[in-house]
C-alpha cells in the first residue's frame, strides 16, 4: 500500500529562525516555497525535509533524518567547520575515530540541531 509512496522526515522545532539559519547556514538545504505557516520544507536531494514549529521539539531520544554521504570525513570538517558540534556514542561494534564511528568501511557520525533533534550522516 505504501511502498510505492514517496515519504518526508519531519523534524520539529521551538524556533523557526533559528531553525532556519542552522539548516539553510550550517547544513545548506535550500527553503522551498511553503504556503503552510510555521512551516519551511526542504529538498534534500530527492527527499524532502518539513521543520515545524512544534511544542515538542527536541524530544524524540533518536535519529530523525539520516543523510547518506560519499566522503565522510569531507563532510564531518566542513559542519566542524560551521560550528557543528558531533556526538559521541559508545555504541557496541563501533570504533570512534574523532568524530566518525566506524565499523569495516562504514562510517556514520551524529550531530543534534539547535533543538536537541539527533542527525545522522551514514557513508564512506
Amino acid at each position: 500500500m505504501l511502498g510505492d509512496k514517496d515519504a518526508i522526515a519531519t523534524i520539529a522545532v521551538k524556533d523557526l529562525k533559528v531553525a532556519k539559519k542552522f539548516y539553510e547556514g550550517a547544513l545548506g538545504l535550500k527553503a522551498n516555497p511553503s504556503t503552510q505557516p510555521e512551516v519551511i520544507e526542504y529538498k534534500s536531494g530527492s527527499s524532502k525535509i518539513l521543520v515545524y514549529k512544534s511544542q515538542y521539539a527536541g524530544t524524540n531520544k533518536a535519529s530523525a533524518v539520516t543523510w547518506f554521504v560519499d566522503d565522510m570525513d569531507d563532510v564531518v570538517r566542513t559542519l566542524k567547520g560551521k560550528g557543528v558540534k558531533f556526538e559521541h556514542y559508545d555504541l557496541p561494534g563501533l570504533t570512534l575515530k574523532g568524530d566518525l564511528h566506524i565499523v569495516g568501511k562504514m562510517k556514520a557520525a551524529w550531530l543534534k540541531d539547535p533543538d536537541g533533534n539527533i542527525l545522522a550522516l551514514v557513508g564512506g
